[in-house]
Order: structure tokens, then sequence, then C-alpha cells
């Protein structure tokens, strides 16, 4: 049978205390055995004593000593009254035959037998007192004293004295003794009860705190006096709590990081036990599949010949991992059955041996890349390639350009002075020399209003050609992003702050919804707020006539964040929704076409997502998923 610490200390101390009451209970109850058989033995000594004295005083000069004291009227009083005292039960003086010569309570010449003398059993200590009063049964033992004569024996008095009535006076102080001896046990365990309460608290408070460790509670605490041993026992659980907390925390994140990852990988990823029980895919392995595939053996999974299926059990079979190998995998139909001989697709499948520290083997992870998806992965960097290429190219191109329109327009700017300098001095005829007089004839001024508009036409184009350029090298410009965590809250407060005359200009009321419940996204502060500041100003001049614009976001799916940016104003044509991220298309007349470009740009820059939708006559809903701070 288990028992728990306080019982055990409620045991151990009942025991100590109980023995101890039985201890001292023994040797109250001895100690007056031995005074109650004293008192007995006092009493027939004395008796014995006084008829020794009264005896001595009568046989002297006696021809017969037996008759006088047979005749003696004193000896005879003496006998009569010896019963009287306590437990003495007859007083008898007799010859050397053990007849009674003189007796009380029963008859003279009455012989009586020989019993246990009273003097050798009462000085004894202890149990043995006790035991020579139990063990006698009642009889009565003896107080003997010889009566001598002319230095010979020729009698002797005996004193009976009843253990009986040494008992019944001693079962009064048991009863006693054993009632007290109750009282005190039950006081202990009462008091000892309260007390291993009290001392075994900071074990149940300890025992909780590892009870909800166990069930994964976090940044748990134990609040118990720093005095004792069980403080500096508290100390070290709350320290070993938060750094386990720390760990936990740690664990979780790198957990949510690695499940994150491994659930956006494009390579089917499977893990097996060593029995060929899936345990674990990821959702691009899943669908390959059937349903619930999980707990279930490989072979039950896929068709026999299926290359995922050897390549499993090759590696359980040899322990050692297998592959790479490239193989065709049957195209699987909606419920995860394979199709009549179709393909899905080339795969490098690979089979590697996950083993423990002492190299035993845990199971199989089973990874399989599609082939084509490389190729076209590989087809895209090859293609980036040569769009950077193109785009330096292109950047130098606007670079060479610029500097022309640039002379261009100084050019312009003097041929505008010149023309208005000369038509100022009032211009003279051909061929008239400098110094004529004032007789010489003077041109008319000329007019020179159509050639200033040319030139300032001229220059408006060039200036637009230059604006274009600007946008261009900008749009092309590679940006170095600097992340930091960003509070959606604040970064939206401070664009409705700055488009807040427009806003007011065009009477368009904003309107910001849950911006300070989504957590903190990761991103470049400067670059976003430019791309919300182009958003919301789009929206503002889609609304010329008044109305709403509405910020609002939301938690989106695993690690992202939405938010969208939606008016009321007369919406985008269906035609023209495929193109408004191209560079330069704008539908307005002094648009640029470069803000929302910029705008696509920067998004795609944070690993993001944006996305349209609009209505005519009811507005446009820009939305945009940023990805949460680490």
């Amino acid at each position: 049978m288990h028992l728990g610490i306080k019982a055990k200390q409620i045991g151990g101390v009942s025991i100590i205390v109980g023995l101890t009451v039985v201890a001292l209970s023994l040797f109250h109850v001895t100690s007056v055995a031995s005074i109650l058989l004293d008192e007995s033995r006092a009493r027939g000594e004395l008796l014995a004593n006084t008829i020794f004295q009264r005896a001595k005083n009568v046989v002297p000069g006696q021809a017969d000593p037996w008759a006088a004291i047979k005749a003696d009227g004193g000896l005879r009083d003496i006998l009569q009254s010896s019963t009287v005292a306590g437990n003495v039960t007859y007083a008898a003086i007799c010859n050397l035959d053990d007849v009674a010569v003189a007796a009380w309570p029963f008859a003279t010449g009455t012989h009586l037998v020989q019993a246990a003398v009273v003097g050798p059993s009462f000085k004894v200590w202890g149990l043995e007192q006790l035991l020579s009063i139990y063990s006698s049964g009642g009889e009565t033992l003896e107080v003997r004293q010889p009566i001598l004569l002319g230095g010979d024996k020729f009698g002797t008095i005996r004193v009976g004295v009843s253990t009986r009535l040494v008992r019944l006076e001693l079962r009064k102080e048991v009863k006693w003794v054993g009632v007290m001896g109750l009282l005190a046990l039950m006081i202990a365990v009462v008091v000892s009860a309260s007390f291993a309460q009290l001392m075994l608290r900071p074990i149940h408070v300890i025992r909780s705190g590892l009870t909800r460790l166990g069930r994964g509670e976090m940044g748990v605490r134990l609040d118990l006096p720093q005095q004792d041993e069980f403080g500096e026992l508290g100390s070290f659980f709350n320290a070993a709590s938060a750094q386990l907390s720390a760990d936990r925390s740690q664990l979780a994140d790198q957990k949510a990081n690695l499940q994150s990852a491994v659930e956006h990988m494009q390579d089917e990823v499977a893990i097996f036990n060593p029995a060929g029980e899936l345990l674990f895919a990821n959702p691009a392995m899943l669908a390959t599949l059937p349903p619930e595939p999980f707990g279930l053996p490989v072979d039950d999974l896929l068709t026999e010949g299926h290359p995922y299926r050897d390549l499993v059990h090759t590696t359980i079979g040899e322990k050692q991992s297998s592959g790479p190998v490239s193989a065709p995998i049957p195209r699987t139909t909606p419920d995860g059955a394979g199709g009549d001989g179709d393909e899905g697709g080339e795969r490098l499948v690979m089979a590697h041996a996950i083993r423990d520290k002492d190299q035993q083997m845990l199971g199989v992870m089973l990874v399989a890349r599609d082939v084509q998806a490389l190729g076209r992965v590989q087809s895209m960097l090859n293609y980036s390639r040569k769009l950077m290429a193109l785009g330096r190219l292109s950047a130098g191109v606007a670079h060479e350009v610029k500097n022309p329109l640039n002379a261009m327009t100084i050019h312009l700017e003097l041929i505008k002075q010149k023309l208005l300098s000369a038509n100022g001095r009032g211009g003279r005829r051909p061929g008239a020399p400098a110094g004529a007089g004032v007789a010489a004839v003077e041109a008319p001024p000329l007019d020179l209003g159509p050639a200033l508009e040319h030139v300032r036409i001229i220059g408006g184009e060039i200036q637009r050609l230059d604006q274009v350029m600007q946008g261009f090298l900008k749009f092309t410009r590679s940006e170095d992003l600097k992340l930091q965590s960003i509070s959606l809250s604040s970064l939206v407060d401070d664009v409705v702050r700055v488009v807040g005359p427009e806003c007011a200009k065009a009477k368009v009321n904003v309107i910001t919804e849950g911006l300070d419940r989504v957590p903190e996204i990761s991103g470049d502060s400067a670059m976003l707020r430019q791309a919300f500041l182009n958003l919301a100003l789009n929206a503002i001049q889609a609304m010329p006539n008044g109305g709403t614009l509405r910020i609002s976001a939301a938690s989106s799916r695993s690690r992202l964040v939405g938010i969208a940016f939606e008016d009321t104003g007369g919406g985008i044509k269906p035609e023209h929704l495929g193109r408004i991220f191209d560079l330069y298309f704008t539908t307005r007349e002094k648009g640029s076409g470069i803000g929302l470009s910029m705008v696509y740009r920067t998004v795609q820059l944070h690993d993001g997502e944006i996305d349209v939708e609009s209505t005519q006559g009811r507005g446009t809903t820009f939305r945009i998923s940023l990805p949460l701070a680490s």
C-alpha cells in the first residue's frame, strides 16, 4: 500500500507519541504498584512486629509458652483487629509444625499451608512487581516473623496479605492512565496533521507548479517564503520555469518557421516510421495521396511499382539512404487513386534514413522534386538575368538621352532670351551700319509671338520627356530594403495626415478600421509609406465629387496581414483592370502612369501580394497582403 508523505508523517508522530505515552504510563503504573505493595508489606511487617513484641512479653518465665500465648487476651485482641487493616487477610502464631496456636479469623489448631513470602517478591522493581501481582491469581502472600526462645526458634508469626486488593486499587490507576494516554494520542494526531499540512504546503505548491508545466503552461512561478530551503527551491523552480518558457517560445517560433517553410515548399516531403506508416506529409505530398493517409502503411497509400513506395521499402530494408533517382510519377485523381497509366510528371526522388544518436533507425524522409518545375525555375532565372541586363541597358540609354534633353532645354532658353533681346532693341534693317545717324531708316519691330509659342511647346515636350525618363530610371533602379517591424496603425495615421488637405478639398471622408488589432508587419517604412500614399491619392482623385475612403486591416492567412483601400468612386473599366499596374498606363489626363507601377513593385519587393476589385459606379478596392514581423 502506497502512503503519502502526510500519512507517513502523521503515522510517525503518532507512533512516537504512542510509545512515549505507553512508556510513561507503564512507568506510572509500576510506580503506583510499587507504592501499593510497599504499603501492604509495611502493614504486614508492622502487625507481625506488634504480635512479636506482645509474645516476647508473655513467653519469658512461663513453663508452657504455647499455653501462655493461647491464654493471653492482648494477643487475641491484636489478632482479631489485624483484618481491619486494608488488605491483611489473616494473622496467626504457629508452632514449628505450622499449626495455628493463636489465629484470626480461623480457629486455633488449624494447619496453615505454605504460602509465598512477601519479602523477596515485594523488593523487586518494574515489570516483575506487576507480574507478581497479576500472576498470583488472587493468592495470599505472607509476611513471616520467627519467634525465638533461648536463642532457638520455637514458632512463627504469619500475616497474610492479599494481592487481589492491590489489583483492585491498581485497576483504577490503569483506567485513568489509559484515558489520559488515549487523549494524548488523539491530540498528537490532530497536531501532527496540522503540522504536516503546514509543512507540506510548499510541496503541494511545487507539485501544482510542476503539473501546470506538464500541461504546457508558460511562465509558471511559485510564491514561496524565502526564509527556508523551500524558498530556495522555489527560486530555483522559477528560474528553471523562466528558462523553459524561453526555450519553449524559441522552439515554437522555430517550429512555426519550419512548418511554414515545409508547407510552402514545392517539393513533396513525407516521413514514415520504421514500419512504413506515414507520420507527416506536407501539402504538396498530400496532393498525391488518398484522403486521411496518416497512420496508414505505404503499401495502402501507393500502388505496387510506385517509385515512392519502392524507394521507402528499399531504405527501410537496407537501413541506408536511397537515391536520388529520376522517375515518372502516375497522375492522381481527386480521390487519391492513380490514373489510367497517365503520368503526373518527372520527379527527382530521394529517401533519407533518419537515425538517432546511437545510429538506430527512427524513420524515412521521402523528398520528391518536380524536374519540370526545376526547368521552369531555371528558365525564369535565365529570363530574369536577361531582364536585368536589359534593365541596365535601358537605364544607360535613358541616362544618355537625359543629357541631350538637358542641353536642348538650356539652348531653347538661350534662343528665347536672344529673341526677346533683339525685339527689345527695335531691330534694324539688314545691312545698316551700326553707327548710322538719326536719319537712318529703322525696321519695324518683329512679331515674336508665334516663334515664342513654338519655343514653349518644344520646351514643354522636352520637360515631359525628361519626366518620363526620370520615372523610368526610378522604376528600374534597384532598391535596398531596410526591413524593420512596422505598426500599420502609425503608418496609416501618417498617410492620413498627409492627405488630409486633399480630402478636405475633395470632400472625402476617411475611415480606418482594425489597424490597431493586427500584429506588426516587416517592411521598409519609407517605401510602404509612399505606396500607401499613392493608393490614397488615387482613391481621392477617383472621387472628385466627394465620397468615402475606407482603410482597413485584418489578419490574413498564415503569417500575412491584409490591408484594404476602398473608395466609392466611379470604378475602373473592365478592359483597363488588366493594365493598371503597367508602367506609364494611365486614364487621367495629367497622370504619369508611374504611381501604381511603383506600388506593385514595392509589394513585390516585400514578398507580398496585391489584388484589385472594381465595379463601375460603386468604387474600387485595392487589397495588399504583407508578411508579419519575425
